[in-house]
């Protein structure tokens, strides 16, 4: 799928796995191989790391951050389980639980899955297994997300992270339906309700069916299916199991509902805000062809949009996908050094011609996003 020099920057080794085997089919689409953007952002992030003495994984604020934010989500857990019976008190730490879980996605599971977390591949491994714990699938997540989505980002019917079903219109080659028309007022709460469907029901029908969207995956055999029934095991442990000892199934249920939604919330509105907005470009292969006109490192920059640079707060709390350009084109590097890097490659861009594309507050970004919305929900809607 990639030419060896795009293998090199993401370290996805695609078409063969991390977890699994082979998925590319026969049929796929295949990038410009005119590496040259791409060789120069390796030698100057190269350049980086070695003027700096910087590492680019294994770097303690993040093993830092990582104990704040697992320790935040067990105390808020016990807490709202085990502690606190008044509503008003309960509904701020259902809450704030979701903000913690949402936390723990972003920036544990996040750098973990794609191996930026450390330099040994177990800890890696376990910090991807947080998905797990808090209601996904981290063998399902790689493909769907590390392979299909940074592989082919915003190209329609191969970036599975785009495909909202009917639910939704994202990109121009998608279907229009009559009720698009009002998708950009009716879609914010049902962001919402994503991950209760995720956890309820979307992972069984991938394993089931060994499909994603319109990609067909392996399904998990072996210690990928017993790391999958057990984490299943301890989210439902978790989510139901434990809280019914101690509250009636109404309430457990309702507060399951409180911090999945607001989790569902953060996880879709901080993604879209990346490729679902307007600056954001959804190519395709040339027509009767399956080869894109760019190369793939040019591919990701023209696709994502990066929003709120210049807030340490949202980079803290976002893993770092506030600088998406920068996680897609440098995956593997851990997230504490995107601000830094993102000089490197802006400046990089304006060398080659290549627009940067950026919102400028999170408030933007998400206005853009509605805009899009709008523009797409409209009839015969065109990028």
């Amino acid at each position: 799928m990639f030419d060896a020099c795009a293998n090199h920057l993401t370290e996805n080794h695609y078409p063969e796995t991390k977890v699994g085997k082979s998925v590319e089919p026969p049929n796929a689409v295949k990038f410009s191989r005119n590496n040259e953007f791409q060789a120069t952002l390796r030698r100057k992030v190269d350049e980086f790391f070695a003027s700096t003495g910087q590492r680019q994984r294994d770097v303690p604020q993040m093993y830092f951050k990582t104990a704040i934010l697992l320790l935040s989500f067990a105390a808020l857990y016990v807490l709202l389980v085990l502690v606190v019976r008044a509503w008003w008190q309960a509904v701020p730490l259902a809450v704030l639980l979701g903000l913690s879980t949402a936390g723990i996605g972003f920036n544990i599971q996040h750098d973990g899955g794609h191996q930026a977390y450390s330099e040994k591949s177990l800890i890696n491994k376990l910090m991807a297994l947080t998905l797990d714990m808090i209601g996904g699938s981290s063998y399902l997540w790689h493909y769907k997300h590390v392979v299909y989505h940074h592989t082919y980002v915003n190209i329609t019917h191969e970036d599975t992270d785009i495909d909202l079903g009917m639910l939704a219109r994202i990109t121009p080659q998608q279907r229009r339906y009559w009720f698009h028309r009002w998708q950009h007022l009716y879609i914010w709460p049902l962001y919402g309700l994503m991950v209760v469907k995720w956890h309820l029901f979307d992972d069984f029908k991938d394993v089931i069916t060994g499909h994603i969207g319109e990609h067909r995956v392996p399904r998990p055999t072996k210690w990928n299916l017993v790391t999958f029934i057990i984490g299943k095991l301890i989210f439902f442990t978790l989510a139901f199991g434990l809280p019914l000892f101690f509250h009636r199934v109404w309430v457990v249920f309702v507060f399951y509902g409180v911090v999945g939604i607001v989790l569902g919330s953060v996880l879709s509105v901080v993604f879209q805000l990346a490729h679902a907005v307007e600056n954001a470009a959804f190519p395709l292969p040339r027509e009767g062809t399956r080869d894109m006109e760019n190369a793939w490192a040019i591919h990701q920059v023209q696709t994502t949009v990066d929003f709120a640079r210049r807030s340490r707060l949202a980079a803290w709390l976002l893993g770092g996908l506030n600088f998406q350009i920068e996680h897609h084109l440098l995956p593997r590097i851990c997230h504490v050094h995107f601000p830094s890097l993102s000089k490197i490659v802006e400046r990089l861009c304006q060398e080659y011609g290549v627009k940067y594309n950026e919102h400028r507050s999170f408030r933007t970004g998400v206005a853009s996003h509605f805009r899009w919305l709008r523009q797409m929900g409209r009839p015969l809607a065109q990028h």
